[in-house]
């Protein structure tokens, strides 16, 4: 997640998004791609993470959630 992080073109919605990732697998231990979709998610991405994340770091988050379920 430091690397999403870390980006320089990162908005502050972008951050708010990662964030609440973040403190979701910090009480869960997991999450699934889908729920990316769901709420509370959808209270910063009504329509999902893609209107704000490229198809490529959206495709690095997923992968990112893989290996913590793993």
């Amino acid at each position: 997640m430091s690397a999403f992080l870390s980006d320089k073109t990162i908005c502050a919605n972008q951050i708010e998004f990662i964030n609440m990732v973040i403190e979701h697998l910090t009480r869960h231990g997991t999450m699934t791609a889908a729920q990316l979709y769901e709420p509370p998610f959808t209270g910063i991405a009504p329509r999902g993470p893609d209107i704000l994340f490229t198809s490529e770091r959206l495709t690095d988050l997923i992968v990112i959630l893989e290996d913590v379920k793993a």
